[in-house]
């Protein structure tokens, strides 16, 4: 059993701000650190890191080529990545404020060149029983959903960045929905303070889907029509909440294919996020299995 992260591979440049930009402002940064991200690339790191044999597959540019001794690294086999001469990586510009909190612009390049043609052929190592991890950072994502369920592969989702093309897919063919609140609250259309009660309504909303939601200093919440769990965070003092989500989801799906019960997935999920926002950068972040123990 194998998982697929077919994702984003991105060059985040972090800026150290006082408070976020605001419209018309021009603010002077304390600081500039270029890690390796993407949130493809974060859960790719996380998946490996805690364990399973995980395969990458996504397009990066010829400046983006240390991003693929990253992912090398940590474990991960990155044969299905195609490297480009004729679009730049994507990117991000990330702001992180004094408590840790950020906000991230992202440009796509090479993360938007996805062919159908790659999608076949990266598909055609992978059958039933494997898991297809995706976000909403690469193109073509309707059309790897669809080949991937025909596959047999099960999928799991994080919707994020969340747009209009998320309704656009073939939902019903994700077996979990991994989100955080602001997502959560664009596909209900209300604002969310009841986690358990959002989950339950998205668990409604898509029926044969698990739902994940990740609240924060909440905790997690969990709902799949035959369980609902919810999981509290681990109080740290957070410097970079910026792979948090992303190393969740990795230790969460983790601990579900080595068929562990949901809640000491979460739980699982939740202590390595929680060592994440301890440290600076996306990938660098996220800890090793051996650091995350319960």
């Amino acid at each position: 059993m194998k998982a697929l992260c077919f994702g984003s591979l991105n060059i985040d440049y972090t800026y150290q701000v006082d408070h976020f930009v605001s419209r018309g402002e021009t603010l002077l940064s304390g600081g500039l650190q270029v890690f390796s991200g993407g949130k493809g690339l974060n859960q790719s790191i996380a998946l490996s890191r805690a364990g399973v044999e995980t395969c990458h597959a996504g397009s990066v540019g010829e400046d983006g080529r240390f991003l693929l001794r990253q992912l090398q690294e940590a474990g991960v086999d990155t044969g299905c990545v195609t490297v480009r001469d004729d679009v730049r990586t994507g990117h991000a510009i990330i702001q992180n404020s004094p408590d840790g909190d950020n906000c991230i612009l992202l440009y796509g390049g090479a993360n938007q060149a996805i062919t159908r043609a790659q999608v076949d052929e990266v598909l055609s190592h992978f059958g039933e029983g494997d898991v297809l991890v995706l976000q909403n950072e690469v193109n073509e994502l309707d059309y790897i959903m669809e080949r991937a369920h025909a596959r047999g592969l099960r999928i799991a989702l994080n919707p994020s960045p969340m747009n209009e093309k998320i309704m656009s897919l073939p939902l019903h063919t994700v077996d979990w929905l991994l989100l955080n609140e602001v997502e959560a609250e664009q596909l209900l259309g209300y604002d969310v303070t009841d986690g358990a009660a959002a989950a339950a309504q998205l668990h409604e909303k898509f029926p044969r889907t698990a739902i994940v939601l990740t609240m924060g200093r909440q905790g997690s919440y969990y709902h799949d029509g035959a369980q609902a769990l919810h999981q509290s965070a681990f109080p740290v003092q957070a410097v970079d909440t910026t792979a948090a989500g992303d190393t969740y989801t990795g230790y969460f799906l983790a601990s579900i294919l080595e068929n562990r019960p949901v809640q000491e997935a979460m739980a699982l999920g939740a202590k390595a996020a929680a060592i994440s926002v301890t440290r600076k950068g996306a990938a660098p972040s996220i800890p090793l299995r051996s650091e995350v123990t319960l």
